[in-house]
């Protein structure tokens, strides 16, 4: 199992593969959790992404995965938790 510095762990939340969560902008489930620096930049386009979240929204029939950087807030509250133990997305 690998683990997280507590500052990304932190940012990430409780975003883990098989996670459901909702914030203002909808409801998510949490497909990967990028860690890998290098992956993470080029999937959201930014040189200095350390980490990136692969969801869908599921209030959307259409929903298509996309990526997200965003730490984790208050705003976001978690309606189920990830099912198994994290493990790292190539």
């Amino acid at each position: 199992m690998n683990t997280l510095p507590c500052s990304t762990a932190e940012e990430i939340g409780p975003r883990r593969p098989g996670a459901i969560y909702q914030n203002s902008d909808g409801r998510f489930e949490v497909l990967a959790l990028v860690t890998d620096r290098a992956r993470a930049a080029q999937l959201l386009r930014r040189d200095s992404a350390r980490w990136a979240v692969i969801i869908r929204d599921t209030l959307r029939p259409d929903g298509q995965p996309f990526a997200v950087g965003s730490v984790w807030t208050t705003s976001d509250y978690l309606l189920r938790p990830a099912a198994s133990a994290y493990r790292q997305a190539a």
